[in-house]
């Protein structure tokens, strides 16, 4: 579409300049002028990012009398993209990593949002189309302790009563820093209209999770079976790509990963979509939204949600 519009705007320009011009030779002058002035400008890194620093925050008085509890969070998030493009040969590398934490008044501070992803993409090109020969790799993990807490009950389910000098629950450590942690990689074909559009298929795709041993002590944990640390998958995965803008100033994010184990009920598809909302106030202030689903029936058998909101400070590079 940009490539028309150039086109169109060079050949409307050369009409004005010079009348007598054939049109014919004069539409083939601009549209290799045009191509020259794309591979010009799309040749080589190009990179862009933003950081960004969300706080949210309540407070009531003694007086208050509608309830609430006061509370602070702030969350520090990266967003950030490296592409190279030279002749056929296009390499597409993302970072996305984010950090919160809340803390409610009366209460121990906690995590509340916790990430750290890369994703690279290296394609050939195929044809003079949109598609590619491609090979991806994908590592995340997290960079903090994860706590969930743990009520002590009877054999029929009811709530121990320990005492004053015990508490009837605990906070377990369920997973820490590269644990768990998932590699994804393997060959396909990418279907790449733009940076803000594509779509990789890769039908055979290995994958790799690992998790420190002590979580799997009693028990399997994140798929891992008891007393082992990693387990090896072999399936095919689609991610797909889209931004778009909204309106001016709004801009929007979608990022979606499925995968599907060939050897261990393929049928059931991890699902991992992500949307980050970006509204701009200037160049510095922007509101934004981060959601996020996931579907692991080997971590949880149900939809794993998470969404921050708030107002933050916004550096773009």
């Amino acid at each position: 579409m940009k490539k028309i519009i150039l086109v169109l705007a060079i050949f409307l320009l050369g009409i004005n300049t010079n009348a007598q011009v054939n049109e014919k030779e004069l539409l083939d002058k601009n549209v290799t002028a045009a191509l020259k002035l794309e591979d010009t400008t799309n040749v080589g890194w190009k990179r862009s990012g933003n950081i960004v620093f969300l706080f949210n925050q309540s407070a009531f008085n003694n007086d208050w009398l509608g309830g609430g509890t006061a509370n602070m969070a702030g969350n520090l998030g990266l967003n950030y993209d490296f592409n190279y493009k030279a002749g056929k040969i296009v390499l597409d590398n993302k970072i996305i990593g984010s950090y919160g934490l809340t803390k409610l008044k009366g209460q121990d501070m906690t995590k509340s949002d916790d990430r750290l992803e890369f994703t690279s993409l290296l394609g050939k090109k195929a044809g003079e189309g949109y598609w590619y020969y491609s090979f991806f790799l994908n590592f995340k993990t997290q960079m903090d302790s994860g706590f969930k807490k743990v009520t002590f009950t009877n054999d029929n389910g009811t709530p121990l009563i320990l005492g004053d000098d015990f508490s009837d629950s605990m906070n377990v450590k369920t997973s820490h820093f590269f644990s768990p942690a998932y590699l994804q990689a393997g060959p396909g074909m990418l279907w790449k209209k733009s940076d803000n559009l594509k779509v990789n298929i890769a039908p055979a795709t290995s994958r790799l999770i690992y998790v420190h041993d002590h979580f799997t002590e009693f028990g399997s944990a994140f798929g891992v079976e008891q007393g082992k640390s990693s387990r090896f998958e072999f399936g095919a995965a689609i991610n797909g790509y889209y931004k778009l803008n909204l309106m001016e100033n709004i801009s929007m994010e979608n990022i979606l990963n499925l995968y599907s184990n060939y050897l261990d009920k393929p049928q059931n598809v991890d699902i991992d979509y992500q949307m980050n909302l970006v509204m701009k106030i200037n160049k510095y202030i922007s509101t934004n939204v981060a959601f996020q689903a996931l579907y692991d029936d080997n971590a949880r058998g149900a939809f794993q949600i998470r969404e921050v909101f708030g107002l933050g400070v916004n550096y773009g590079f």
